[in-house]
């Protein structure tokens, strides 16, 4: 046997091999920790792990010897090494929420991901990093520091799934788990050039999941292929009597396989309505910068034969403005998770912030915090509702109109900011123009793909958004655009990068 190599491995490659017997799990996964321990802990020190599994050397060797034994895989991940972002309870690892005052705390249970993940054959590799309590665009975080983008190490990877995406990104996990509340998968997959998937809320169970936004958190993949992120949802999504949102499941469609709708196949037909309000600002330089790679992504689609319909949404910013309930509904829903955890030394989040139990540029966290603890108590909370229901009539209408199979935009309106531009606040939580909060607050599911690089090398990433439970038909729109496109590229990083 032959070291494996783990640069941009896919799911079925890693089966392949194990199948060939070129290596074995605890291979793989020693690999992967050498590499942890060269460009995470050390050299660049990308520091997008908090915790590594102190156990998944012994988890890779207890698959090896099913294998060796029986032949046969004990589930569709066998022996996929994977990282989990660390807002995601681990009965046997320490789940700190990126807080610091959490830093200790070991969960009871495992989340039903995770019991999932390793039903399926996984081994968890390792936590990842995020900023306290999932409430950035960033990764600034009171329990890690910042992380850094493995594509420009002066760079945030996007949040608040930081670790995760420089982790699959960088190639120190063969996949990832993310949780997108308002685009905390898709941003960051964004900036570190990978594909990142938020699906209709409740179709993977958050129990065990630290809440922001109850009716529109979930859990999501983070990997380097349409491919392996349907291999993911296929292990993920299901019923689960912790999360009555679940119940969402009898609604999705069902049919194929996620990994069957992901097939490869051609643009050629698809119907994209481009969302022009959401691009960059070619004014700015560096809106230009991104404008720049999204405009030759959609020319190379419309060369794959893809049509391109220009479209607008009827008030977007204001739309978008007004049905947000972070500082409407988090307190509540973030309060209701850690006060049914009586060992988690965590009282509220009001306690944190009067602490200074938190990072200093968490300015989301200070205006949920200055919010009310009852949601009602804001006079204007049934009109947001109410206002979320209309929006997404008038854009599933927008659908219907020109027959479209998805609605692409960038993730963001800018490349991945600055360390310094974050900590000078050139750029805040509340002020960063993300797009990935159109589709959260309409409740649809959405996709990130590579859409290329700018000059300087930075990724960008262009979004497609369909109709809630329309999953299938997106990894399918999805796997076309990644495949017209072929923009995935690995970042250049050693042990002796600084």
């Amino acid at each position: 046997m032959s070291a494996p190599q783990i640069e941009e491995l896919t799911i079925a490659a890693a089966h392949e091999g194990f199948r060939s017997g070129a290596f074995t799990a605890r291979e793989l996964v020693d690999a992967y920790l050498d590499r942890i321990a060269a460009v995470d802990a050390a050299g660049p020190a990308l520091n997008s792990i908090i915790t590594v599994a102190s156990d998944a050397r012994d988890q890779a060797d207890r698959l090896d010897a099913v294998f060796a034994r029986t032949g046969e895989f004990i589930g569709p991940l066998h022996g996929v090494p994977i990282v989990v972002k660390d807002q995601i309870e681990t009965a046997d690892i320490p789940t700190s929420f990126g807080n610091v005052a959490a830093a200790e705390y070991v969960p009871a249970q495992d989340a039903t991901a995770i019991t999932k993940l390793r039903d399926a054959g996984a081994i968890i590799l390792g936590k990842t990093t995020l900023p306290d309590f999932a409430t950035s665009w960033f990764s600034t975080s009171s329990r890690s520091g910042v992380t850094k983008n493995p594509y420009d190490l002066a760079r945030d990877p996007g949040g608040s799934s930081s670790g995760s995406a420089t982790a699959v990104a960088a190639n120190l996990a063969l996949v990832g788990i993310g949780e997108d509340t308002g685009g905390s998968i898709r941003l960051p997959a964004s900036f570190c050039g990978l594909v990142g998937v938020r699906v209709t809320p409740g179709l993977i169970s958050r129990a065990g999941m630290s809440s922001l936004v109850t009716p529109q958190d979930t859990a999501g993949p983070m990997t380097r292929t349409v491919e392996d992120s349907a291999r993911l949802l296929d292990v993920l999504v299901g019923f689960d009597e912790r999360d009555e949102f679940t119940g969402a499941v009898v609604v999705d469609a069902g049919g194929a396989s996620f990994t069957e709708a992901a097939a490869p196949r051609s643009a050629e037909g698809l119907r994209l309505g481009v969302l022009r309000q959401a691009f960059p600002d070619v004014a700015d330089p560096d809106g230009a910068r991104a404008a720049s790679v999204l405009e030759a992504a959609l020319t190379r689609l419309a060369e794959a034969g893809a049509e391109l319909v220009e479209i607008a949404i009827d008030r977007l910013d204001e739309q978008v403005g007004f049905t947000s309930l972070y500082t409407t509904r988090s307190q509540q829903d973030m309060n209701a998770f850690v006060g049914a955890r009586p060992d988690l030394p965590v009282e509220s989040m009001g306690a944190i912030v009067a602490a200074g139990q938190y990072h200093e540029k968490l300015d989301l966290l200070e205006a949920i915090v200055a919010g009310p603890l009852d949601p009602t108590d804001d006079p204007a909370y049934l009109e947001r509702v109410l206002a979320q229901t209309a929006f997404q009539r008038q854009v599933l209408g927008i659908m219907a109109v020109h027959d479209l199979d998805a609605i692409v935009f960038p993730d963001s309106k800018l490349p991945a900011p600055t360390h310094a531009d974050i900590f000078a606040d050139r750029w805040t939580c509340l002020t960063y123009p993300t797009n990935t909060v159109i589709a959260s607050q309409l409740l649809f599911p959405a996709i990130t793909v590579p859409a290329g690089f700018t000059e300087d090398g930075l990724p960008v990433g262009l979004e497609m958004m369909s109709a809630p439970y329309s999953e299938r038909a997106l990894l399918g729109v999805a796997s076309a655009v990644e495949g017209a496109l072929a923009a995935r590229r690995a970042p250049h990083l050693d042990g002796n990068d600084a």
